[in-house]
């Protein structure tokens, strides 16, 4: 029998803490925060750093899973190690629902950006979405030392770009007016809402643990790169949601807008936020299409997706699935709603977590590195906050796992009469 071929270790500490951080600071940052306060008003202040603690109870089951079990594709192949092949089949297609929908977001917010940065007409965003899908899917293909090279320089941009709009934000009155007047808040329906609506910002950190083949010594390396990922994050959205709440223009047209927070503050500020948005969003979507590839690799591999999927090229890349990744992304920004793809993947990747954290719960003492309640409490977090998504998107969602799952059924079905 051949050996299965594998992904080379070539990741540690730094670039795996990179990893997580190019998945959450852009899309979540740049569009989720202001179209959060566009859609639920002051409850964000709130939800931003509540949404941090849910997040937080999920890294831990995430990162205890991957340092027990460290292969590509996250949850999906904790499903089907530890609580069986459906349900590990039902992870892997939450994710690839749920993230799909938040690379689609991440393209329309560049060229949301890249056009107010450059005042391109609307006409040309789409086109730019999509051409910002195979630009990074071709860099992947480069290899994944030269995508974590990259991966390194947008970060850094993005953390400066950010760093200075929450120091301009304190020091100097940047925004258009005088104070923010926020509307449609209205207590704790809203602060669930919006904790529900933010809770996929911070999941950029299960990007780290989908690379779990191509980091180096993983039982270490991913539960602190996975803390520091999360650590990080929660400060840096705290401040600009603080920052943002300084705004005085009201947030009418917001929830709809790929570059929200550049409406928000004047030339020169603006400048700055778009070139940081510009790039974050670049850094979202190559991350995102990097871990999408590695849980259809993964699902290659076991045959709950084409056989092909599951290739390594010569040149050590999931060649196909990487390809396949970036064609689906783009097709899905066409959508063009950055409210639409952000709100979809909401409800998709929080059922997700629910499923990691119901993994986690049957992990054994010798693997557990948390205590047991940590996972009790992201499974309850995760299942109580997906009825508070929009009923359309649970709808839509329910159909769409309905929908994988009789495919799959087929295949099983295709696949022992093959066998037989």
């Amino acid at each position: 029998m051949t050996p299965r071929a594998e992904l080379g270790r070539d990741l540690g500490l730094w670039g795996a803490v990179v990893t997580g951080l190019g998945s959450i600071v852009g899309t979540g940052v740049f569009v989720s925060i202001a179209v959060a306060f566009g859609l639920f008003g002051r409850e964000v202040l709130f939800a931003v750093p509540l949404a941090a603690v849910v997040a937080t109870f999920n890294g831990l089951s995430s990162a205890q899973l991957a340092a027990a079990h460290p292969v590509s594709g996250g949850t999906y192949e904790y499903g089907h190690r530890f609580l069986g092949p459906w349900w590990g089949f039902t992870a892997g297609w939450l994710f690839l629902i749920a993230k799909t929908a938040s690379a689609s977001t991440a393209a329309l917010g560049f060229a949301g950006y890249l056009g107010v940065l450059f005042e391109l007409e609307d006409s040309f965003r789409l086109g730019i979405a999509v051409g910002s899908s195979v630009l990074v899917t071709a860099l992947i293909l480069s290899g994944i030392r030269r995508t974590a090279i990259v991966n390194s320089i947008l970060v850094a941009i993005t953390l400066g770009s950010l760093t200075t709009f929450v120091a301009a934000g304190l020091l100097d009155p940047v925004f258009t007016g005088t104070r923010l007047v926020l509307e449609g808040g209205s207590g704790v329906s809203d602060l669930l809402a919006a904790t529900a609506f933010l809770f996929v910002a911070y999941t950029g950190y299960g990007r780290i643990a989908t690379l779990g083949e191509e980091v180096r010594d993983p039982a270490v390396t991913i539960p602190r790169a996975v803390m520091i990922t999360l650590a990080t994050s929660a400060v840096l959205y705290t401040c600009v949601a603080i920052t943002v709440w300084t705004a005085s223009d009201p947030l009418a047209g917001i929830p709809g807008a790929a570059a929200p927070l550049a409406m928000l503050v004047r030339a020169p500020w603006a400048h700055i936020v778009e070139i940081g948005a510009v790039v974050a969003m670049l850094g979202v979507l190559l991350n995102l299409i990097l871990g999408l590839s590695r849980v259809w690799l993964a699902m290659g591999r076991r045959r709950d997706m084409p056989s092909a999927l599951g290739h390594i090229s010569a040149g050590g890349s999931p060649t196909i699935a990487v390809i396949l990744t970036g064609t689906v992304v783009a097709a899905v920004a066409l959508v063009g709603d950055v409210r639409a793809t952000w709100s979809f993947s909401a409800f998709a990747v929080l059922l997700y977590y629910a499923i990691t954290n119901a993994a986690a719960l049957r992990l054994g003492a010798d693997q557990r590195r948390f205590p047991r309640w940590t996972s009790w409490a992201g499974l309850a977090s995760c299942a109580f906050l997906s009825f508070w998504v929009d009923p359309l998107t649970w709808v839509i969602g329910a159909g769409l796992i309905l929908l994988g799952l009789a495919g799959r059924f087929a295949r099983s079905l295709l696949n022992s009469d093959g066998d037989s």
